[in-house]
């Protein structure tokens, strides 16, 4: 890698809307480190190669304590600043709560929740040294509302968005910046991974991962606390949470994430 263009890390960046977000750092003149468990990193690292960029992937899994370890010391041994991270690795699994497998939940809230935490406060912890850096939060709709049918994912984003809002005031007087990103259903393999794809919500309308991306590193480089991505539905359906009771939106969500025969 060279060290004349601003470095940015993307976690779950092998599909969806992580690969998105790394499209766009590379657009904004971003060298990458790119992160995944799965086979298909090193083919989405080849791909962002193309438009230029300087791209180191590091296949690890932020399941388990050694895959955070093993991508933070890769990210510490390039000798360079880190300038904007993603942090968007996540999964979810539908179904009742009492009917899901435990270990399923587990991995659910050893990613979403577990590594999350611990790469934002690496991440935090060497822009705050430096004074410098932007840091985007794939957090979720699913933050607003209580998940009945999915409510290890649901429970894991409010998690995610209660953080990353304290950590915020924490930092208000400093130059680094976190945001949120908020999407609703997006088209993406997060439905036939999460075994949603007879429910409502996996039936129904999602937002392009481009769009949701684009509008994600818009927020980011403008340093704004949150951005809910990307149509119209969805930043009306954020706004209504805001003032309905839980249990309507827990019941909504019951409707969307429910098996359907």
């Amino acid at each position: 890698m060279t060290d004349t263009k601003p470095l940015a890390l993307v976690t779950g960046a092998s599909s969806g809307i992580g690969l998105e977000l790394a499209k766009q750092f590379v657009q904004h003149g971003f060298d990458l480190v790119v992160n995944a468990e799965d086979d298909g990193l090193e083919q989405a690292a080849t791909l962002l190669r193309t438009d230029g960029a300087d791209v180191t992937a590091v296949q690890a899994d932020l399941r388990t304590p050694e895959g955070i370890e093993q991508l933070w010391t890769r990210v510490q041994a390039l000798g360079r600043p880190l300038d904007a991270a993603a942090l968007n690795a996540g999964v979810g699994e539908g179904g009742a709560f009492v009917d899901t497998d435990w270990a399923k939940d587990l991995e659910i809230m050893q990613l979403n929740v577990v590594s999350t935490a611990a790469l934002l406060k690496l991440v935090l912890t060497e822009m705050t040294r430096r004074n410098a850096g932007r840091v985007l939060v794939t957090s979720s709709i699913a933050s607003t509302q209580p998940g009945s049918y999915q409510a290890v994912y649901n429970a894991s984003k409010s998690f995610v968005q209660s953080l990353t809002e304290a950590v915020q005031d924490e930092l208000k007087d400093s130059a680094v910046t976190i945001t949120t990103l908020m999407p609703g259903p997006t088209d993406t393999h997060f439905f036939a991974r999460a075994h949603m794809l007879t429910t409502g919500m996996g039936k129904g309308p999602k937002d392009s991962p481009e769009d949701v991306a684009r509008h994600g590193i818009e927020a980011l480089l403008a340093g704004e606390k949150k951005v809910v991505a990307a149509s119209l539905a969805v930043k009306a359906q954020e706004a209504l949470n805001r003032v309905l009771p839980d249990s309507v939106k827990a019941a909504g969500n019951r409707v969307l994430a429910k098996p359907r025969d």
